[in-house]
């Protein structure tokens, strides 16, 4: 059984069904009894009635067997003609049950009984306990004898069977009817429940089959409508990241294919004789491999970030050094692109640990893109001071800034700021991609603010290691 639907429909035939046959077995056996009780209560008076009237006229007992005899011939018809006439007389047709009672005297001997009555012999003594439960038969206000109840069912005549019948069936028919309503609402509400499992089944295998950012209807704001937006997230984070991974595979392949056909150019003008090597086609040749070797780098140090393979040697440092030797290596480059490289360090900066390299990598990259972008004339500052428990480092420039659009994509993976420019200098358009996880994988963070026209900054926060005085 694979349907939910068909599991918790049989779980609720099987529930009511039980709860059915229980109630109309509980209601049976409360009606069987009470009817029983009023039935034997009543004969009981009646048969009182009798005994009194005969006492009153004889002053004996000695005709009472006679007064239950003709009793039950009246209430039960059959009760002593239906059976063979036993020779003890104190005892009914062999085939009829019982009277319901027995006669005692006052004393509480019974008088009238025989071997049939349960737990009661002509001569025995009645218990006090059983005389609480008795009738007792009074002439004159003084009591002359007792009706004493014995414990078995009274003889029903055909009205009063035909009754319990009655009430037996209505409560069949009572039992059917309100399975066959539980079953419906059950089935109505069944259905009402797992739709939206079933729309969630169904939008899983569509993802499953490729038709990303599948979203489903929410029905309601419950646990299972909770569940339909986490699934509509998912979708749409699933159909992201696709779009980014086909847009990454195509801007590697081009990447890739960009520089390979520069070389395949060269190798096989040269091979064929058509063109002379020269130290110019050798360093154009270079700066393509180099390119390739940047791509194939930031793609190696990505993966190695993304499942956190990649091994950082943490140490002690003064970032003051790191700062300086940075703006030192990178001054010739932004020179030659007509560019001021600014470096602004407080005094006294505090120890952080870091893995120096990767620290200069992410200065590096910082101030590759600032380069990459800025037009002749341009302004680079490399600041750092402390605050608040971090240390602050910024990479700021004057340069055309990014919109508000393209702000919060700054970090996607191959997102390139100018890309008219990025991949003549070597750029992979993963370098910001890098950082961001270069940061965060040594508990930093960083952050970026930018106005069109105004320039571009990025913000590097470290927490710095807190030092104890004795």
């Amino acid at each position: 059984m694979r349907s939910i639907s068909l599991k918790i429909i049989l779980v609720l035939v099987v529930v009511s069904l039980v709860g059915a046959l229980f109630t109309a077995f509980y209601i049976q056996s409360r009606t069987r009894n009470a009817f029983d009780t009023y039935i034997k209560n009543q004969e009981q008076l009646a048969l009182a009635d009798l005994l009194t009237e005969h006492y009153q006229e004889y002053a004996s007992w000695g005709n009472a067997k006679q007064i239950f005899l003709e009793f039950y011939r009246i209430r039960s018809p059959g009760f002593s003609g239906g059976g063979t006439q036993s020779k003890n007389p104190n005892r009914q047709g062999d085939n009829q049950p019982p009277p319901p009672f027995v006669l005692a005297d006052q004393e509480g001997i019974v008088l009238f009984g025989g071997t049939n009555h349960i737990g009661f012999q002509i001569g025995d003594q009645i218990t006090a306990k059983d005389l609480q439960n008795s009738l007792a038969l009074e002439i004159d206000g003084v009591v002359e004898g007792w009706l004493v109840p014995v414990p078995i069912s009274p003889n029903r005549n055909s009205m009063q069977q035909t009754f319990l019948g009655t009430v037996q069936q209505g409560l069949i028919i009572s039992s059917l009817v309100t399975l066959l309503i539980a079953l419906v609402l059950g089935g109505i509400l069944i259905i009402s429940f797992t739709r939206p499992i079933r729309k969630l089944a169904d939008g899983t295998e569509r993802i499953a089959s490729g038709e990303l950012g599948y979203q489903v209807e929410i029905e309601s704001g419950d646990e299972l409508g909770r569940l339909a937006t986490s699934f509509n997230n998912m979708s749409t984070d699933l159909q992201k990241a696709d779009r980014l991974r086909k847009q990454m595979t195509a801007d590697i392949a081009h990447d890739l294919r960009s520089p390979l056909s520069i070389l395949h150019g060269y190798t096989e003008a040269m091979s064929e004789g058509k063109m002379a090597g020269s130290p110019e086609i050798y360093q154009a040749m270079h700066q393509q491999t180099r390119h390739l070797n940047y791509l194939i780098e930031d793609l190696r140090t990505l993966s190695l970030l993304d499942s956190e393979e990649l091994n950082f040697q943490l140490e002690d440092i003064d970032p003051a050094r790191i700062l300086t030797q940075t703006q030192t290596a990178f001054t010739p480059l932004a020179a030659s692109e007509d560019l001021t490289l600014t470096l602004e360090l407080e005094e006294n900066l505090p120890r952080v640990t870091l893995d120096p390299g990767r620290l200069t990598q992410i200065l590096g990259n910082l101030i590759n893109n600032a380069i990459n972008i800025l037009p002749t004339g341009g302004n680079i500052w490399l600041k750092a001071w402390q605050e608040v428990g971090d240390l602050v480092i910024e990479v700021k420039d004057d340069g055309p800034g990014i919109s508000k659009q393209d702000l919060p994509l700054i970090f996607n993976r191959h997102y390139k700021i100018d890309p008219s420019r990025s991949q003549d200098q070597g750029s992979s358009g993963l370098g910001l991609a890098i950082t961001k996880k270069l940061v965060e994988a040594q508990g930093g963070k960083i952050e970026v603010t930018s106005e069109l026209g105004q320039g571009t900054t990025f913000r590097v926060l470290f927490p710095v290691k807190e030092t104890k005085s004795f």
